[in-house]
């Protein structure tokens, strides 16, 4: 330590800090307090030094007092270890000089072991006969006692031969043989102790005394086989027979029961009806009528540390879970699978059986359970009865469409209210719900995924009913004659895809999750399937109505046809014979029947209207307007008296009245009547009006050309926001191109 630079650091940091204390004036006058204040300082760090030394001073010195101590304390220790020494050494000739003692010392110990267990020595043969007969007579504490005993002197003289350094291979055979009878009794009476645990449920209930005298040997045997595995490990010594493990037989013994009860409750009579379901419940009453007696009546016989209903539980769940395998392996079919899952899901688990009010029993609070089935495995077994459902559904509905097809070859179809109809859709959607109803009892993600298969077989059911309905017609259309009732048929089969799509939508309200979005194209494509069938069964309606109706409407804008209304009024008659069958559609249906024969209609007419079969001057068109809008406002009539609330507002016969002024208007105003019926009907072609204005012969085809072309360049410009319901005919009316456009 450098002395000189402390001085000199502490000289240093004096004078920084008298440069800032006196730093202001002022400061001056309180030099005195500065002073004093410095100097009480200092006094004190005197004070608090000397206090250091002082302390630093005395703990040497005690230091010092324990140092000669221990050195005393050491010599005293070397003293006594040199006098060991010398001590040990005579060991060796003093044990050899002990031999005999030692000798002398083990006879005496055997002697007074022998001596000890006299009684036991010389009476074993009647101590043996005397508790195989307090065995008979099921006095099984006494005759306990009587073998604990027997063992214990045995056990004693095979320790005393133990500890002998020169042991007698001779003597402990001799010894062995002497009390080999003991061990008949101690397995006549563990055979007794198995005989009451196999039938501990029926013992249990009627003298539950023989079950605790039976638990409190098993105990002391229990402390016995720790006394003697605690003996082995000290002494190596471990007498014979032990350990006994009485505890692990007693729950074999009840395992083995449990297993034999749960096999011998199943009958298993393949060929009855229902036989998966009986032999369920046989074994779910069986398991919880046992429960309940463990519960109420073991559970106060047997010790607590047994833990014996989560024991039995463990049993239980365990001898079913194999029961259930082997099931399995044999196979099951049908609804059997639904019956499987739904014991294994809902009843095995729930309120029927372990939370039935008298047990409580929540598995999933039971340590080290396994689940009663494997999720792969019910998951297979889901699969397969999904399976079974897809193949009941294939055959069933193959059979159905058969069915129609007969049908369709006999009289006039069933109606209800006035509708035709079959029963097929009805049975179809009360299959489906069936099914539903049953998995709905398993679970949510089973009767969705049996949703989703019945309505893709519902989707499959169309497409084949489909193919025998275009075939139905072809073969119809070749020979009207061999199905006279076709018309009502189709009928029926118009209505039945409504139907069907009603009981689709009825059937997702009541099992489609609202939280599950896949597979919603699924039930769309089912919909969009019988709607598309529902559009083209009813095209077939219409398609034999308008065979009849060919020859009236090639009538029309002829010669004939301007000088007589035969053609227009056979029109409305024939139709009007057609829609008193077509009053048997559903109503949405006739709806959509009537909207589609106006468009038909309207077609038809505005076809012949531009077919180019007259041509007049304007004097004689606007008689032929006059009757065009005579005959459209009669079909019009017509259709509003059969249907009054369909195309209310937007008729398809509004465009051939739009048409037919055309011809009768100024030359010099053609132009913009064009650009008004452009608006209005954007999807009429040149091709359409210079074949309208083919009536009108008094205009030239060059300046009607260029009319048209003028009005389509001009309408280029203008942005349509309208299009009326008859716009979309002339998409439908093609004819050849008069002229390149």
């Amino acid at each position: 330590m450098d002395l000189k630079s402390l001085d000199k650091e502490a000289e240093a940091a004096a004078l920084t800090e008298i440069r800032n204390m006196f730093q202001r004036s002022g400061q001056l006058e309180k030099i005195e307090q500065f002073r004093h204040r410095i100097q009480r300082k200092k006094n004190s760090d005197e004070s608090l030094l000397k206090s250091a030394l002082t302390q630093q001073l005395n703990s040497v010195g005690s230091g010092l007092q324990l140092l000669q101590s221990s050195l005393v304390m050491a010599k005293e220790v070397e003293e006594k270890m040199i006098n060991m020494q010398d001590l040990i050494q005579a060991v060796p000739k003093l044990s050899n000089e002990l031999e005999i003692v030692r000798e002398e010392n083990a006879k005496h110990s055997q002697y007074v072991t022998a001596m000890e267990n006299l009684k036991h020595i010389f009476t074993v043969q009647s101590s043996v006969e005397k508790a195989m007969g307090w065995i008979e007579e099921d006095k099984l504490l006494l005759a306990h006692q009587c073998l604990s005993d027997l063992e214990n002197s045995r056990d004693d003289l095979l320790f005393e031969l133990h500890k002998l350094t020169k042991q007698n291979t001779h003597d402990k055979i001799t010894l062995k043989c002497y009390f080999d009878k003991v061990d008949n009794v101690s397995t006549a009476l563990q055979e007794k102790l198995r005989f009451i645990f196999k039938r501990l449920l029926n013992t249990v209930r009627k003298e539950p005394t023989i079950v605790v005298t039976a638990l409190r040997i098993v105990e002391r045997e229990e402390k016995a086989d720790q006394f003697a595995l605690q003996q082995q490990k000290l002494t190596g010594f471990l007498p014979p027979a032990r350990p006994k493990e009485w505890r692990s037989m007693l729950f074999r013994t009840l395992n083995e029961t449990v297993e034999e009860r749960i096999e011998g409750s199943n009958i298993e009579k393949r060929d009855e009806k229902l036989w998966l379901v009986k032999d369920l419940e046989i074994m779910r009453q069986l398991i919880l009528e046992d429960l309940k007696v463990i519960k109420t009546v073991c559970i106060p016989c047997f010790p607590p540390s047994y833990n014996i209903l989560q024991e039995f539980v463990k049993m239980y769940h365990s001898a079913v879970a194999g029961f259930l395998e082997q099931l399995i392996q044999r196979g099951i079919e049908g609804n059997e699978y639904v019956s499987l899952l739904s014991w294994i899901i809902n009843t095995y688990p729930g309120k029927e059986l372990m939370l039935h009010p008298d047990l409580k029993i929540d598995l999933s609070q039971i340590e080290n359970i396994k689940p009663i089935m494997k999720k792969e495995t019910l998951k297979s077994l889901e699969g397969a009865y999904l399976k079974t459902m897809e193949k009941n559904y294939t055959d069933w509905m193959d059979k159905t469409v058969e069915t129609e097809k007969g049908d369709w070859q006999s009289g006039m179809p069933d109606q209800d209210d006035q509708f035709f109809h079959t029963s097929s859709p009805v049975i179809i959607f009360q299959m489906i719900d069936q099914h539903l109803q049953v998995t709905n009892t398993i679970s949510q993600d089973l009767t969705f995924d049996a949703l989703v298969l019945s309505i893709q077989q519902v989707t499959l059911y169309g497409q084949k009913y489909r193919l025998a309905i275009i075939d139905f017609k072809e073969r119809h259309f070749k020979d009207r004659s061999q199905v006279p009732f076709f018309t009502q048929h189709i009928i029926t089969i118009v209505n039945n895809c409504q139907q069907i799509m009603e009981l689709a939508q009825q059937i997702k309200q009541l099992y489609w999750p609202k939280t599950r979005t896949d597979h919603y194209e699924d039930f769309e494509k089912l919909i969009e399937t019988f709607q598309a069938l529902r559009d083209e069964t009813a095209s077939y309606l219409l398609e034999e109505a308008f065979l009849d109706l060919d020859i009236h409407f090639n009538e029309l804008f002829t010669v004939k046809w301007i000088a007589t209304s035969i053609a227009a009024d056979t029109i409305c008659v024939t139709l009007q014979d057609y829609f008193q069958d077509y009053n048997h559609l559903r109503v949405l249906n006739f709806e959509f029947v009537i909207k589609e024969a106006q468009k038909m209609v309207a077609k038809r007419y505005l076809k012949a209207m531009l077919s180019k079969k007259i041509s007049k001057p304007k004097v004689e068109c606007e008689v032929i307007v006059k009757k065009i809008i005579k005959e459209v406002k009669q079909i019009k009539h017509f259709f509003d008296k059969i249907a009054p609330n369909v195309l209310k507002n937007d008729s398809p016969f509004d465009v051939i009245i739009d048409l037919a002024q055309l011809l009768n208007c100024d030359v010099e105003m053609i132009i913009l009547d064009l650009h008004t019926l452009l608006t209005n009907y954007p999807s009429i072609s040149e091709d359409h009006l210079f074949r309208l204005f083919y009536i009108r012969n008094e205009i030239k085809s060059n300046d009607i050309k260029e009319k048209i072309n003028d009005a389509f360049k001009s309408r280029k410009t203008t942005v349509s926001t309208h299009d009326k319901l008859g716009s979309a005919i002339f998409k439908e009316i093609v004819f050849e191109k008069l002229w390149p456009v």
